[in-house]
Order: structure tokens, then sequence, then C-alpha cells
């Protein structure tokens, strides 16, 4: 089954219409979650990203039938996840430490890397960049996460931006750092880039424009209080993806 899921998120990343639905690494609120996955289930999203928790694992692989990613910083949690039947595992997000003034940098997690890889040698495996490093290290850190067995890298960088504008202008501000990234990553690397972090419905068309395969959305969905406002957020990111296909065929 497993192997079925990866190959339809495979094709979505191929096609440059992946859009990854996330509830947060530190989030184990059940009710929460629960809330934001049935939101990417209904609103047609490819796979959700949760986080490192054996038992909400196995509450999420019941209530959707999408591909789980598992989020942590700590390898043996996502041997954790895999044995409970996440499909995938991501090292990340780290949006949430930075809150804490906790800072990832290239050689910490390049080794979290190698040691993900060891313990879960056959695992689709996921690491996002660091926004803090300058965009030179982020592609070279890149380049030797492939190396160390990365099959998928995520950028980010909403929270380096401090939009002045607001409307339209303010969104592409806000999307600035992680379209960046995405472009200059995607340029070093022969694996899928996935840009997320500080987007929204009139940017995600830019990020794959920028070379990415695909988007990842957080908190444009977690701070809404609805699971229909939920829903139709992700309605429109899918949208926004697909008209972006349209326009690639004309």
């Amino acid at each position: 089954m497993t192997m079925t899921i990866l190959a339809t998120l495979n094709a979505a990343l191929e096609q440059g219409m992946a859009l990854k639905v996330i509830s947060g690494l530190n989030n184990f609120d059940r009710d929460r979650v629960a809330a934001v996955v049935n939101a990417a289930e209904q609103g047609g999203a490819t796979f959700v990203d949760i986080a490192a928790d054996p038992d909400l694992i196995r509450m999420v692989k019941r209530l959707t039938s999408l591909p789980v990613c598992v989020s942590a910083v700590e390898p043996d949690k996502l041997v954790a996840a895999i044995a409970a039947g996440a499909d995938l595992v991501e090292i990340g997000n780290f949006d949430s430490f930075y809150a804490q003034g906790i800072r990832f940098e290239a050689a910490e997690v390049l080794a979290i890397t190698r040691e993900t890889r060891r313990l879960l040698p056959s695992a689709t495996l996921s690491v996002t960049v660091p926004h803090i490093l300058e965009l030179d290290q982020q592609v070279q850190l890149a380049e030797a996460l492939v190396k160390a067995g990365a099959d998928l890298i995520q950028t980010e960088g909403g929270t380096s931006s401090a939009p002045v504008h607001a409307g339209t202008l303010g969104l592409l501000e806000k999307a600035a750092p992680t379209l960046a990234a995405a472009y200059e990553i995607s340029r070093g690397v022969q694996v899928p880039v996935l840009c997320a972090s500080g987007l929204s419905s009139v940017t995600v068309p830019l990020a794959i424009a920028a070379g990415a395969s695909g988007v990842g959305i957080g908190s444009a969905i977690n701070k809404l209080s609805s699971e229909v406002e939920m829903i139709a957020v992700v309605r429109s990111l899918v949208e926004a993806l697909a008209v972006n296909k349209v326009r690639d065929r004309v």
C-alpha cells in the first residue's frame, strides 16, 4: 500500500502539482490535527505532514488515504514514525524552533540526515534547508543532503520576511525568501524541491515557475478556526496549482 501511495505522490511531484498540508512539528492536539488532515483530504491536497507521535500517526492513517509525512529533528523519532505507519519522513520543519531562539546550522542538519539515512536506509526522506543560512550556503547544503541520501529537499523562509505592503504586493514580499531558495536549490540538485513557508494562492504558481515540484502550506491553514475555512483555502491552493499547469500547456 505504501508504495502505491508514494507512487501517487511522486506523480504529483513530477507534474509540479504536489501540495503538502502541514499541521505542525510541535502540534500534538489530536482534534486540531484531525481538522487539518480532514481539510487536506476534502480540499484535494496531495499529502499531509504531522508531528512525530505514533498515536497521532495511527489516528491520521485511519482518517485519510493521503500519504502521511512525519516531521521531527530526532532520527529515533523518525524511526518510530515509520514503524507506526508513516509513508515518508521529514527532517524539519524548523519554524517553531526559531521562535524559541533555536537555530539549526548546516553541519547539524547534515549530521541528522546521515544518521536518519543510516537508521532508515529505504525510507523516503525529505530534508528542510534552514533559511537562516545565506542562499549560497543553502544550495551547498542541499547538494550535500542529496549526497547523504535525501530524496526530497524542502525550502523555507516565511519567518525571515517582513512585508511592508498590504494585499498582493505583501504576499509577494512574504514569499520572496522561499521562492529565491527554491529557484537556486532546484538548479543545484536532481531531486524534487518542495517550496514551503510564507506561500499563498497568489504565490504558489510562482514557486512552481521558480523550479519547485510542489508546495507546502502550514500557517495559512492552521491559523483558521473552522474546518470549512481550511477546506476552502486548500481548494484555492489546489486550483492555483491547476491553473498554473494549464498555462504551462498553452
